[in-house]
């Protein structure tokens, strides 16, 4: 049985978790096949650090993805991997006064060595110097990160090929990072002015463009939001999958269902899937079938 097959048998099964999967792969499916649709991907929580990262670069690649809103820490570790770094596989019971002791830092059972983002803010300031003077002035974040993207030599970045590939990433919580400190540091001895209200600027330019709007969701947050909210600029999204392992009855933003969005005239379409548990599971199943139905 081929993972197309397992999510279409999900789907007819109908119920629980595997029937919300079977129908977030068929509305991926349709959103990667029908050129109509502007397709957002959120992303929250260590998806990079997870190893994930080169199903989105994939996705940016086969061109299914046509804007990338994220959390500061994917850009990070992006930026850490591409740098020649590696995230490595640790435990989640450690004892983390031994690891501060050795140097490492922990994301549950990840662990990553902390001098890595010591050579970070070296790294991002040699390529900040790189840019031009004036185009540092005034400068959204998006415009910033794809300035980033255009220098980063590593051809598996989520930077590299979204500015390759003119595809923008937005990230309006970029500064609560640990990119955060360095760029303050930074615009202490050189010319470096941001403008996040300028990236409504395009993003309202892609949103009301859109002829069909579609998202997937991945984890909660600041980035959820910010597709949910700026689409509410064309009436809400026509399609939209979730994936999250935060809670709905606690009122939070993070565990909110789709169709709570739907009062806020976030989601207008009934083509919604609410997937509880965690995406580093869930989604690479849900792609790899989806990207074959026909």
């Amino acid at each position: 049985m081929s993972v197309r097959d397992l999510a279409e048998e999900m789907r007819r099964a109908g119920v629980i978790g595997a029937g919300r999967l079977g129908r977030a792969t068929e509305i991926l499916a349709e959103m990667f096949s029908d050129e109509e649709y502007t397709t957002f991907i959120t992303l929250s929580g260590p998806l990079v650090p997870s190893g994930m990262r080169l199903i989105f670069t994939d996705l940016i690649r086969g061109g299914y993805i046509d804007a990338i809103v994220t959390t500061g820490a994917n850009v990070v570790h992006d930026l850490i991997e591409a740098m020649g770094r590696v995230h490595i596989i640790g435990d989640s019971e450690a004892e983390d006064k031994k690891l501060q002791r050795k140097g490492l830092n922990r994301i549950y059972d990840i662990y990553i060595e902390a001098r890595a983002f010591a050579e970070l803010e070296s790294y991002i300031w040699s390529i900040l110097d790189e840019i031009p003077r004036d185009d540092k002035v005034d400068i959204p974040i998006h415009k910033l990160l794809r300035e980033v993207g255009l220098r980063v030599k590593d051809d598996d970045s989520i930077l590299h090929n979204a500015a390759e590939r003119g595809v923008p990433v937005f990230s309006p919580c970029l500064l609560d990072s640990m990119l955060g400190i360095p760029l303050w540091m930074y615009s202490k001895r050189e010319t470096l002015l941001l403008n996040p209200i300028k990236d409504f600027d395009l993003f309202a330019d892609i949103v009301y463009e859109a002829k069909k709007a579609g998202a997937i969701i991945l984890g909660g947050g600041v980035p959820k939001h910010h597709v949910l909210y700026m689409n509410t600029l064309r009436g809400g999204l026509d399609a939209a999958v979730q994936i999250t392992s935060a809670r709905e009855d606690d009122g939070s933003l993070s565990g909110a269902p789709l169709r709570e969005a739907i009062s806020w005239g976030k989601v207008r379409g009934d083509k919604i899937s609410n997937i509880y548990g965690d995406a580093t599971i869930l989604f690479p199943l849900i792609v790899a079938a989806a990207l074959k139905m026909p």
